[in-house]
């Protein structure tokens, strides 16, 4: 994959308001541990690749932002294989 993977905050966002049935605009930017791995799965099914994320990496994803961090770091590093 070359450079940022097509994956942005609004993406997240969209994907957390299908899990609320909340439009994206109201998604609260916190995120607990079911939207955590309501985002990991469904990002893994977008890019069809398992993220293998770290449990420091977990433990540090709070808001949306911090999400996008993790999974864009996650998505750059070469899969294995």
């Amino acid at each position: 994959m070359d450079g940022q993977p097509d994956l942005g905050r609004a993406d997240l966002l969209t994907m957390l308001a299908e899990l609320t049935t909340k439009p994206a605009a109201e998604v609260p930017d916190r995120i607990g541990s079911m939207e955590l791995a309501w985002l990991v799965h469904l990002v893994e099914q977008r890019f069809d690749r398992q993220l293998d994320l770290t449990d420091d990496e977990l433990a540090g994803i709070r808001t949306v932002d911090d999400a996008l961090a993790v999974f864009r770091a996650s998505l750059t590093t070469p899969a294995d294989g």
